[in-house]
C-alpha cells in the first residue's frame, strides 16, 4: 500500500560557486595561475582582458624608459671629459667586483639559470655494471636490481621478489647483488643499515676487526647505545668502545645521497608585508594571474534566438555561468586572503615589528571569529601559502600555535617552549642526557608549567630522539 509522509531535516549543501571558491582558496599563487590557464583553454567564453594586459605592459615600458633616461643622464657627465686621456691599464687591472643590474621585470623566469647536467646514482651504477664481464643474463638482473635502488642507496626489493619477477634462481640474484655491492659508492645496494655499514667496513684495508664484530654481532646494542653491554660482549674497555664508535661514525649510512639530483624548489611568496611610514603595507604577488573577461561574441550568440539553436544557447549559457563563477571567485579569493592577512598582522604586530621572538599564541578560530568566517576557510587560506616579511619568508601556518600559560599568568606560544627545549638539550651533559621528566622540571623552574607528555610531544615534533639515543661516551 502506497503511503505519503513528510519529514523535516536540516542539510548542509554547498552551491557550485562555494565549492569553486573553496578550491581556489587553498591554491598557492602558481597553482592558481595554472588553473586559470587551463580554464582559458577549456571554456571558450573566457578570454584575456587585453586592455588590462596592455595597461600593465605600458606601465612597465614607462618604468624601463625612466630607468634608461636616468642611466643616460649619468653617462653624459663622463662624456664631457672625453678630451682627457683614459688610463686603460688602470681599468683592466681594477680588481673591484661589479654587479649586473637587470631591468625591473616582474616576471623573473627570464633570468632562471640553465640547469647543469648531473649524473644520477642510477646512471653511475649502470655505467659500472656495463664495464663488468658478467654474462648478458646477469647484466639484465643487475639492471633490474639497480633500478630498484632508492635515492639513498638501499635496495627496495628483497632478493626473492626479484628472482620471482625475473624467473631466475635466488642464488644467481644474490651473486649479482654481491657484485653490485662492490661498486662505488661503498655500501651501495644494501638491504638495511647493518648490511650497509658492514659492506663499508669489509671494504677497508686493513679492516677494523672490532668494528666489524660490533656491527655484525652486537648491532642491536650498538643501535640503542647500550655501551655497558658492548663492553661485556666484546670484552674490551669503555675507551676502546669509544674509539671504535668514532671509527664507525665516519662511515656513510646513506651512500646514495651524494648522487641525488636535487631540483630547485623555489618558495614563491603569495603575499609581501613591508612597513612604510609607520604602517604595514600588504602586496599580493599576483601580477602573473591573467585578467579575464567574458567573450562578447558568444553573449550575442546566446541572445540571438534566430541564428542560434537551443542546444547552442544552452551550452553557451552553461559556459557563461561557469566563466562568471570563476571570475567572481578569483576576486573573492583575493579579498578573503587580504582580510585574513590584515587580521593576522593586527594580532601579530609585535612579530612584524620586532621579529620571531615576539610571536604570540594564536589559533585558526581567533582569525575566523575576527573576520566572521568559518575555521575551514581560514585553514584553506593559510594552507601552502607563504608571506615575505622583514624577518624572512614564512608559511602562513607558522603564525598559528597553541598557547601555554606561565606561572605569572602570561600566555606564550608553544614555539617558544620548543625553542627552550632545543636550547636545554643542546647544553645537556653528553654522557647523561636529560629525560623528558627532567626537561619538564627544568622548564617549570623557568616558569613554564609543561607536563612530561607535552615535552615528549614537542621533542618528537622536532625529531629529537629520546635521552638514551642522545647519549655519548
Amino acid at each position: 500500500m502506497v503511503r505519503l509522509s513528510q519529514s523535516l531535516s536540516m542539510q548542509l549543501r554547498q552551491s557550485p560557486q562555494q565549492v569553486l571558491l573553496s578550491s581556489l582558496l587553498q591554491l598557492p599563487i602558481l597553482s592558481l595561475e595554472q588553473k586559470i590557464r587551463l580554464e582559458l583553454e577549456t571554456n571558450p567564453l573566457l578570454e584575456l582582458d587585453e586592455e588590462q594586459e596592455l595597461d600593465q605592459e605600458l606601465e612597465e615600458a614607462q618604468e624601463k624608459e625612466k630607468d634608461l633616461k636616468e642611466d643616460k643622464e649619468e653617462e653624459e657627465e663622463p662624456l664631457e671629459k672625453s678630451n682627457e686621456e683614459i688610463d686603460w691599464e688602470e681599468i683592466l687591472n681594477d680588481e673591484d667586483s661589479y654587479e649586473a643590474h637587470f631591468p625591473k621585470e616582474k616576471d623573473t623566469e627570464e633570468y632562471d639559470r640553465p640547469e647543469v647536467s648531473q649524473e644520477t646514482l642510477t646512471d653511475h651504477l649502470l655505467s659500472q655494471l656495463h664495464m663488468t664481464k658478467l654474462p648478458p643474463d646477469e647484466v639484465l638482473i643487475g639492471e633490474y636490481i639497480i633500478w630498484n635502488i632508492n635515492n639513498v642507496g638501499y635496495l627496495t626489493l628483497d632478493v626473492h621478489s626479484i628472482a620471482e619477477n625475473l624467473d631466475e634462481d635466488v642464488e644467481k640474484v644474490e651473486k649479482v647483488l654481491t657484485q653490485i655491492q662492490k661498486f662505488d659508492p661503498p655500501g651501495i645496494g644494501a638491504r638495511n643499515l647493518q648490511e650497509c655499514l658492514l659492506i663499508q667496513l669489509l671494504d677497508q684495508n686493513p679492516p677494523h676487526e672490532l668494528a666489524i664484530r660490533m656491527i655484525r654481532d652486537c648491532f642491536d646494542d650498538f643501535k640503542n647505545k647500550r655501551f655497558e653491554k658492548l663492553v661485556k660482549q666484546l670484552e674490551v674497555s669503555l675507551e676502546t668502545i669509544k674509539e671504535t664508535l668514532q671509527h664507525i661514525t665516519k662511515l656513510n649510512p646513506k651512500p646514495g645521497e651524494g648522487y641525488i639530483v636535487y631540483e630547485n624548489n623555489y618558495v614563491i611568496p603569495d603575499i609581501e608585508v613591508r612597513k612604510e611610514d609607520g604602517e604595514f603595507k600588504i602586496s599580493m604577488h599576483d601580477w602573473n594571474i591573467p585578467h579575464l573577461r567574458i567573450n562578447n561574441e558568444y553573449k550575442k550568440m546566446m541572445l540571438d534566438k534566430k541564428k542560434s539553436s537551443k542546444e547552442t544557447r544552452d551550452y553557451i549559457r552553461q559556459r557563461l555561468e561557469s566563466a562568471r563563477w570563476l571570475i567572481n571567485s578569483i576576486h573573492q579569493r583575493r579579498a578573503t586572503i587580504l582580510r585574513a592577512i590584515e587580521a593576522i598582522i593586527e594580532r601579530q604586530k609585535e612579530f612584524f615589528e620586532n621579529g620571531p621572538e615576539y610571536l604570540k599564541p594564536m589559533i585558526l578560530k581567533d582569525i575566523a571569529e575576527e573576520i566572521g568566517m568559518d575555521i575551514s576557510t581560514i585553514s584553506r587560506v593559510t594552507n601552502g601559502k607563504y608571506i615575505q616579511t622583514e624577518w624572512g619568508v614564512f608559511e602562513l601556518k607558522y603564525f598559528f600555535s597553541e598557547k601555554i600559560r606561565t606561572d605569572e599568568g602570561d600566555d606564550v606560544s608553544n614555539r617558544k617552549i620548543k625553542s627552550l627545549i632545543k636550547d636545554i638539550i643542546s647544553k645537556e651533559p653528553a654522557n647523561k642526557p636529560y629525560n623528558d621528566q627532567k626537561l619538564s622540571e627544568m622548564l617549570k623552574e623557568q616558569g613554564y608549567n609543561v607536563a612530561r607528555r607535552t615535552v615528549a610531544k614537542y621533542r618528537e615534533q622536532m625529531s629529537i630522539p629520546v635521552s638514551r639515543l642522545r647519549r655519548k661516551i
